[in-house]
């Protein structure tokens, strides 16, 4: 009973603790995100609100079925200081802007406002709603199915999104360099991630371990790949708008790459650290006699049936990101020395090498790992009991 006890002030007292860092975390975010950022474009006058087509005044549907021009329309907005006001507007045919508007539609209008009047015009379907109903369901079935640990899946996946949003982008915003806050940001998504799966236990920290060295190792795999075949940030098809916010902020746009390659790799490389360590932390519950050198090639036997189908996965994920210019290259019948030489073609070569060589490096890293914790209490219990005798 006495033990009982003892147990629940401990689990009591590291929730405290938990909660405590958590609290700590959220403060410290609130203010690093305390950002003035440079006004890039000049905003002033302008905003976006929620508006209802109230009626068509003049359509641009062409006897074809096609549409070409814009529509007029009238629009109620319902959002911002101008809310509850009809304004005539513009909606353009266009494939990134504007909408097929039809009376009753849901849209965001862009308002410009000068001298006390405004004008408005289309700016796309609101579709705010539908995005959040989409990831309310995938969570819900997340934890419906998942039970408890689908339930801190899906917290683990919330805080992946606070890191990237309000920890990554501020931290490369202010001038941090890419590499080292891809590593800070990688090293708290883990450690978090993996204690909600699993809590603190041999197995979670042999799968993080695991993870973390093995995605930095990729990283410079990368960097080095990208220093010898002079590829770098300054290659990729937005750099002209990074150098804009580069010249009027502290951005690095060099290494944001190779930042970006060591995110893109984490979550496959951490699926197969905790799926090794699960797999050698099994096996030594039902043969605790079992050395540490068969718990290795253990881990490295079930390695290797899963280092093709993640390395598979990684590389379908990067070819699925660039299959436009895929298509570009096959629909002009590019020659093979200029397709093989195109910075975009080597970029998605690196990031899926990159990521695969981190699910290589996770399986041996993790078996050793996992191996050598789970029989260092038995060692060293041996020892103690040769000790006493």
């Amino acid at each position: 009973m006495l033990t009982g006890l003892l147990k629940n002030i401990r689990n009591i007292k590291g929730k405290i603790i938990v909660g405590v860092i958590i609290i700590l975390f959220f403060m410290f975010l609130y203010f690093f995100n305390n950002i003035e950022k440079v006004e890039l474009i000049n905003r002033a006058g302008t905003s976006y609100e929620k508006a209802i087509v109230m009626e068509i005044i003049e359509d641009n549907l062409q006897e074809d079925g096609s549409r070409i021009g814009y529509q007029k329309v009238k629009l109620k907005i319902l959002s911002g200081k101008l809310k509850g006001e009809i304004l005539d507007s513009t909606s353009f045919a266009g494939y990134l802007y504007g909408a097929d508007c039809t009376v009753g539609m849901k849209v965001i209008a862009s308002i410009s406002e000068y001298e006390g009047s405004a004008s408005a015009s289309v700016y796309s379907y609101d579709r705010s709603n539908i995005i959040y109903m989409f990831v309310g369901c995938f969570l819900l079935m997340l934890w419906v199915i998942g039970g408890k640990k689908g339930f801190k899946s899906a917290i683990g996946l919330v805080f992946t999104f606070i890191c990237i949003i309000y920890l990554f982008l501020p931290m490369l915003y202010k001038g941090y360099s890419p590499f080292l806050s891809a590593v800070v940001v990688i090293i708290l998504i883990t450690i978090v991630s993996l204690y909600l799966i699993d809590g603190i236990s041999k197995k979670s920290v042999a799968a993080i371990i695991g993870t973390i060295i093995g995605v930095i190792i990729a990283g410079i795999c990368a960097a080095g790949f990208g220093h010898i075949a002079k590829i770098s940030g300054y290659n990729v098809s937005e750099v002209e708008e990074l150098v804009f916010i580069a010249s009027n902020t502290n951005l690095k746009v060099g290494g944001i790459l190779f930042a970006a390659i060591l995110i893109a790799s984490l979550g496959a490389v951490m699926d197969v650290s905790m799926s090794i360590a699960s797999t050698i932390n099994e096996i030594y519950i039902h043969n605790n006699k079992i050395g540490k050198k068969e718990l290795f090639k253990s881990g490295i036997n079930v390695g290797r049936d899963m280092m093709g189908t993640m390395s598979n996965t990684l590389i379908l994920a990067f070819t699925g990101g660039s299959i436009n210019t895929l298509i570009l290259n096959y629909a002009y019948a590019l020659r093979y020395n200029q397709v093989i030489n195109i910075y975009e073609v080597g970029i998605e070569i690196m990031q899926g090498v990159s990521g695969s060589i981190a699910i290589i490096l996770s399986v041996p890293l993790v078996s050793i790992i996992s191996a050598y914790l789970l029989t260092f209490e038995r060692k060293k219990s041996v020892n103690s009991e040769i000790c006493y005798d």
